[in-house]
C-alpha cells in the first residue's frame, strides 16, 4: 500500500512520493522502519548543513560493495527513511540522511553500524532548537548507543562535545572510539562559547580550544589536504569532484571515512565520488537562451557562506521565500555577510525579495529586483548565471526551468 501511495503522489504531481508511502506504512505498523532496517548494515548522516550531499557521496562510495538503499531526495525523517528502505527492497547496505532533530529516534529504530555527525549551526529560528540544546540531544542519544561507531567533525566544537563520551558514563560500558575528520568550519558564530563549561573558545589557524576546561580540537584521522584527502594511514588520495567548493571536499572526506567502516578502501571509493554531478537538483547546470544556469541551495547563514564560496564571479540571482519548509522568520538574513557579492551583477526575487533588498542595501550590495526567473534570464548577458535560493524558492526556480525548457 505504501508503494502505491508513493506512485499516486508522483503521478498527481504532488511530490516525489518519498514521504507519503512511509507515512501510511508507519500508521499501519509503527515498527515498520525497524523491521525494514533489520539485517542491513546502515550508516546515518546528520548535521545542520551538507546532509544530502554527504549522503549521496557516501552511498556512491559504499556502492563499491553492492546495492545501497538511500533517501536520495532528502526526505530525512522516519517517514522518508521508511519509504526509501521499502522502495529499495532487499539490499545489504543503507545510507540514510537524518534530520538532526530525529537522530535519536532513528538511532533507536535502525541500530546503525555508523553515524556521521557533520556540523551544528543556527537554522530556521522560528522552529529549530538552539544549537547547544541540539548538541545535548545528540550527546544523550549517543550515550544510549555506545557500540555505534561515530564519525565526527573535529573542526566543530559543538559536534566534538556531542560526540565525546561524558566522564560520568559507566566504565563497564566501553564506547567505540570516535573517528574524527577535518572538513573545516568557515562559520564560527554558533561556537564561541564552550557547551561544557560556558567559557570562551579560542581559535588559532586550524586549532580551537576552550579556555576553561578540557574541550579542544581532537587530532583528526581523515584530513582534507590540497585537492585530496589524507586517510588514517597517512596516504593521500586525490579527489576529483563535479561538485563545486571546498566544502564538498570535506563532504567527500566524510564519505570516505564512513565507507572505510564498511571495509571499502579509499582507493576503490574515490572514483565513485567523481560520478556524483547533481544532488536532488542541487549544483545542476542547465543551458537556457545562451546562459548556463547553476542552482545552489542555501537555507541558513552557514550554508549561504558556503554558497558564496561555490559560486563563480558571475551574475547571481538570489531568491528567498518564507513558507513552512523554509521557516517563517527571515531575520537570519542579517547574520549573513553578503559582501562577497560586491562587484558582480546581483538580482533578487522570491516571496520575501524585499527583506533581501533591505539586507543587501545595508551591506552595500547593489541589486535589481526581478519577478520571474524568465525575467532574470533576459536581464543578464550570455554566459553563466549563478542561482542561490532557499528551499521552496529553489523548487520554484526548478519548476520554472522545467516549464521553459
Amino acid at each position: 500500500m505504501s508503494r502505491t501511495a508513493a506512485a499516486l503522489s508522483r503521478a498527481a504531481g504532488r511530490g516525489d512520493g518519498s514521504v507519503i508511502g512511509g507515512w501510511i506504512g508507519l500508521k499501519i505498523d509503527p515498527d515498520l522502519l525497524a523491521h525494514l532496517a533489520s539485517g542491513r548494515a546502515i550508516a546515518l548522516v546528520s548535521g545542520t548543513n551538507g546532509k544530502t550531499t554527504t549522503t549521496r557521496l557516501t552511498a556512491a562510495a559504499v556502492g563499491v560493495l553492492g546495492r545501497v538503499a538511500t533517501n536520495s531526495f532528502g526526505a530525512n525523517m522516519p517517514t522518508g527513511h521508511t519509504s526509501a528502505l521499502a522502495k529499495a527492497g532487499s539490499t545489504p547496505y543503507a545510507v540514510l540522511e537524518v534530520d538532526e532533530h530525529y537522530l535519536a529516534q532513528v538511532l533507536e529504530a535502525t541500530e546503525p553500524r555508523v553515524v556521521a555527525l557533520l556540523n551544528l549551526s543556527r537554522d530556521q529560528l522560528d522552529r529549530a532548537k538552539e544549537v547547544a540544546m541540539m548538541a545535548q540531544l545528540w550527546r544523550a542519544a549517543l550515550v544510549r548507543h555506545p557500540s555505534i561507531r561515530v564519525i565526527a567533525n573535529a573542526d566543530d566544537p559543538m559536534v566534538v562535545w556531542a560526540a565525546t563520551p561524558p566522564a560520568t558514563r559507566s566504565p563497564q560500558v566501553a564506547p567505540a572510539p570516535v573517528i574524527w575528520f577535518s572538513a573545516g568550519q568557515r562559520w564560527h558564530d554558533d561556537s564561541w562559547v564552550c557547551p561544557e563549561c560556558g567559557s570562551p573558545i579560542e581559535r588559532m589557524a586550524d586549532q580551537w580550544w576552550c579556555t576553561g576546561c578540557w574541550l579542544r580540537r581532537p587530532e583528526p584521522q581523515w584530513v582534507v589536504e590540497d585537492d585530496g584527502v589524507v586517510d588514517p594511514a597517512g596516504d593521500w588520495h586525490k579527489v576529483v569532484l563535479q561538485l563545486p567548493g571546498r566544502v564538498n571536499l570535506g563532504n567527500a572526506a566524510t564519505a570516505l571515512a564512513v565507507a572505510a567502516e564498511f571495509g571499502v578502501r579509499p582507493t576503490d571509493a574515490v572514483s565513485r565520488l567523481g560520478g556524483v554531478a547533481s544532488v536532488a537538483g542541487r549544483y545542476a547546470q542547465v543551458a537556457k537562451d545562451g546562459r548556463t544556469v547553476r542552482l545552489l541551495l542555501a537555507k541558513n547563514p552557514a550554508s549561504w557562506l558556503e554558497a558564496f564560496d561555490m559560486a563563480e564571479e558571475a551574475p547571481t540571482l538570489l531568491s528567498i521565500n518564507a513558507r513552512d519548509p523554509d521557516g517563517l522568520d527571515t531575520s537570519w538574513l542579517f547574520d549573513v555577510d553578503f559582501a562577497p557579492l560586491r562587484g558582480r551583477q546581483v538580482l533578487i526575487t522570491g516571496d520575501r525579495a524585499y527583506d533581501l533588498a533591505v539586507r543587501l542595501d545595508v551591506n552595500g550590495v547593489p541589486f535589481q529586483h526581478v519577478r520571474t526567473f524568465t525575467e532574470a534570464i533576459t536581464s543578464v548577458p550570455p554566459g553563466r548565471l549563478e542561482v542561490i535560493a532557499n528551499y521552496t524558492a529553489f523548487q520554484d526556480i526548478r519548476a520554472e526551468l522545467d516549464r521553459v525548457n
